[in-house]
This record gives C-alpha cells, structure tokens and sequence, in this order.
C-alpha cells in the first residue's frame, strides 16, 4: 500500500471512521458520576491502533470524526464540536509521535500525550458548558479510566502490529 490511490484513501478514512464509531457506541458502559453522566468506551483503542499503523492524518479524522458522530447520534450533541477537536488533536498526536517510530517507550509517551489531551480538553470543554471550573473535576476519573483500559488493550500489542503491518503509506 506503498502509493494509496485517493479513492483506497477515502475507503480506508470512511472504514475507520466507522471502527471508532461502533467502537465507541457499541462497546460502552454510562457512568452514574458528573453533571452528564459521563461515558467510558473503547473507541480510543482503534484510534490508537489507527495511528500507529496508518499515522497522524487517519487518525486525527478517524478519531474527531468517529467520536463526534456518535456525540451526534448517541445523545451528546453539545459535546460533537468539542469531541471533533479534542479526540482528532488526540489522534493526530499519537500519530505524529509514533511515526517512524518503534517500541513500547514511543507507544506509552503517545498515550500519555493523548491522555493529557484528552483531560485537559474535555475538563475545558465541560468549564464552558457548565459555566465552572469545579464540575469538570467529577469527569476526570471517568476519562482517565477510559484511556487506561485503551492503553492496556493496545500497548501490548502496539510494536507487534507496526513490526507485523509496518506503517502504511498514504502518498
């Protein structure tokens, strides 16, 4: 897949669009915590995997895009905006650092940047839907135990997959 054509390209981005999607609104548990409840899924694990394997571009849509359709379509239609922007930014991250890049150090800084992404972003964005700064704390366990079940499901795997697939070229 060394030249992908445009049309294998917008194949590949629709397809994972679609794994963050159901990853994300399939395999989902509610939390009983925070003003909105909250939401811990398993979409950031094919992100992650997205942007080991096909880089920062694919994921950065895969992951806004998926997560921000579900935010559409599931409910939480406040959030699809702020989801877009955080959840691509944490794609686009992971896929930036892991590009051209091997081993479980590289993987864990990746995750790591995006967990912090994905706190601070989500902890800004309840600051604006709530009108305060101390709602958003009550969200942030929920966030981090999201991107730990992710990062466990993914880490031990995720030198395995880029040895095994190796990173794909997109032109």
């Amino acid at each position: 897949m060394e030249n992908m054509s445009k049309t294998k390209q917008l194949v590949f981005a629709a397809l994972f669009v679609a794994l963050v999607f159901v990853f994300t609104a399939f395999i989902n548990v509610r939390l009983p915590i925070a003003a909105n409840g909250g939401l811990i899924h398993l979409g950031n694990v094919p992100l992650f995997v997205i942007a080991i394997l096909f880089g920062k571009k694919f994921a950065a849509l895969a992951g806004g895009l998926g997560m921000a359709l579900f935010d559409l379509m599931g409910g939480w239609m406040l959030w699809a905006p702020f989801t877009l922007v955080i959840v691509g930014l944490m794609g686009y991250t992971v896929g930036a650092i892991c590009q051209n890049r091997q081993g479980v150090a590289w993987y864990a800084a990746a995750f790591a940047a995006a967990t912090v992404i994905k706190v601070v972003g989500y902890y800004l964005a309840e600051m604006i839907i709530y009108g305060n700064a101390l709602a958003p704390l009550a969200s942030v366990p929920g966030n981090l135990v999201q991107m730990g079940v992710a990062i466990l499901a993914v880490l031990p795997i995720a030198n395995k997959l880029k040895k095994t697939f190796g990173a794909v070229k997109t032109a």
